[in-house]
């Protein structure tokens, strides 16, 4: 490997008054509030992952680690070395059939990150470039970094990231250096929001916070995201696919947390398909799936989203690990959803007629 190197909330008060808060505060960093230091800058960080990386790829352990450490420099210069143990982890991206590099957990040791930037940073899911020989994947990951930055300026209830430059170091004395990202820990991000994580196979669609839901699905919409699903689960795990599910008793309403966004036509990852469901033949055509009940409140959705143009567009712009290729796409995807919701037609045909109506999920 390295040699190749259920109380409902209405659509009406409750969610106007959500997207009210966000609109007023639309030029503010919203999902920033609260984070750990580690997710509340941008700047890439260099990074050093000293571990058996080869066998690590050769087995693929989803649950025993290996060990290793992990290194990082403080800006004083000084080298902070934190104990590690390591796993692969994932679904799709973990089979050796589509990417060569698999997704890694990073366990990092308690008493070794105190007083350092990954204080009260335990467990990481590192999100890693997939193919190491193939051009353009390492820009995939860069390209999917970018998606859950948009996200999270539309809404506190996402995840933060934080980009590395990993130097990867095997004990044979192979190294590979390539851009990843860690994502914020699920329950930090419930902690950060008043919130719990809730664990439950299926979800009903009236259970879900309707605000919530709508910006979900819209912003699906945007990157061109079929891979999801806000009520049913992927096969032997709790519900959601490609998104957990928060609230602040564990009773509705529910506000789900989505992640995994390799599968849109933003990322353009050359594995990648739209969802058989529905009726597109490439993950570059938007598929819209919200609901009807939605309809009222999505010109509020659709504003905010307007609102936030020139901030996204000043995300891919800033983001020197992008390559000309990747800010091209990535511009020209967006501007064609700012052309799309920007022609009343367009948002009649394609997503208020398009909605659909509640159907309870299926066990």
């Amino acid at each position: 490997m390295l040699n190749r190197m259920s109380t409902n909330c209405s659509l009406g008060a409750a969610a106007a008054l959500v997207f009210a808060l966000s609109l007023a505060n639309a030029e503010e960093p919203i999902g920033y509030a609260g984070l750990a230091p580690l997710f509340a800058d941008d700047t890439p960080l260099a990074v050093t992952i000293e571990a058996p990386i080869e066998a690590l790829m050769d087995v693929r352990p989803d649950k025993a680690y290996l060990k290793g450490r992990f290194i990082h420099t403080d800006p004083d210069g000084t080298d902070r070395i934190i104990g590690l143990k390591l796993r692969t982890r994932g679904n799709y991206r973990r089979d050796p059939e589509h990417c060569d590099f698999a997704p890694i957990l990073l366990n990092l040791k308690k008493g070794d990150v105190t007083d350092t930037l990954f204080a009260d940073q335990d467990k990481l899911k590192l999100v890693t470039h997939c193919q190491t020989d193939v051009t353009g994947y390492e820009q995939h990951l860069i390209r999917e970094y970018i998606a859950y930055r948009l996200f999270q300026e539309l809404t506190s209830v996402s995840y933060g990231t934080r980009l590395l430059h990993i130097r990867y170091v095997d004990p044979a004395g192979k190294s590979l250096t390539r851009y990843g990202f860690v994502i914020e820990d699920d329950k930090a991000v419930a902690k950060r929001n008043g919130m719990k994580i809730v664990k439950t196979r299926y979800m009903r669609e009236s259970d879900i916070d309707p605000g919530q839901q709508n910006l979900v699905n819209v912003f699906q919409y945007m990157i061109g995201n079929t891979e999801y699903s806000l009520v049913n689960p992927e096969p032997k795990k709790d519900c959601c696919h490609n998104a957990d599910i928060l609230s602040v008793d564990k009773e509705p309403p529910f506000m789900p947390l989505p992640f995994d966004f390799d599968f849109s036509g933003l990322v353009n990852a050359p594995y990648a398909q739209p969802n058989p469901r529905y009726p597109i033949p490439s993950v570059r055509i938007r598929f819209y799936r919200g609901l009807c009940d939605a309809n009222e409140i999505l010109p509020d959705t659709l504003r905010l989203f307007m609102d936030k143009k020139e901030v996204f567009y000043g995300i891919i712009e800033d983001l020197e690990p992008a390559s000309r290729k990747t800010r091209n796409h990535v511009r020209s995807f967006l501007d064609d959803f700012y052309d799309e919701i920007s022609d009343p037609e367009h948002v009649r045909e394609n997503l208020i007629d398009q909605c659909y109506e509640p159907v309870e999920a299926q066990p």
